[in-house]
């Protein structure tokens, strides 16, 4: 089983399968005996059976929209936001979203091709738990958490850009 970090830069055994989309024609194959992050859209297509479990979560890939799940992030205990390459941005704009217009308050994670140098500004889009890539050592991962000790700009973790909290 993967590391999964926590924002606060702490490394535990993730207990959270990621499920595979299944292929066309195929069912989803969930585990019985642990919990599962399932496509969201299939969450969403299967809503009556999953809605209220504690056991599934879901995650999105990096085109899909959170609008998707727009008064529903609230019966989910995790949302994963898949980074199928490192230069792919858009899960950024996912996760802050999920945190500021829709209102998410559970755990939100990164996975997929997460690197150590994204950390920190993912941290600052709202992410609080990261699945490295496999190539990387999740123990410097709380070095980089929190390699710069103020932000310059707004996010998710103040609402202030730098400027205006030195002026209070």
């Amino acid at each position: 089983m993967p590391d999964v970090i926590a924002a606060n830069g702490t490394v535990r055994n993730d207990s959270w399968v990621l499920v595979a989309r299944p292929a066309e024609g195929d069912s989803l194959d969930i585990p019985a005996d642990q919990p599962a992050l399932i496509p969201a859209d299939l969450w969403l297509a299967g809503y009556e059976h999953f809605a209220g479990r504690e056991d599934i979560g879901v995650w999105f890939d990096s085109h899909n929209e959170p609008e998707l799940l727009a008064g529903k992030v609230d019966q989910l205990p995790l949302i994963a936001v898949n980074f199928p390459r490192f230069v792919d941005g858009r899960g950024y704009s996912i996760a802050r979203l999920l945190r500021e217009r829709f209102g998410y308050t559970g755990e939100l994670r990164a996975v997929g091709d997460v690197l150590l140098d994204q950390l920190q500004f993912m941290k600052r889009c709202g992410f609080d738990s990261y699945v490295l890539r496999a190539d990387k050592d999740s123990s410097k991962a709380a070095q980089c958490l929190n390699f710069f000790s103020q932000g310059y700009q707004a996010a998710t973790d103040t609402d202030q850009p730098l400027f205006r909290r030195r002026a209070s």
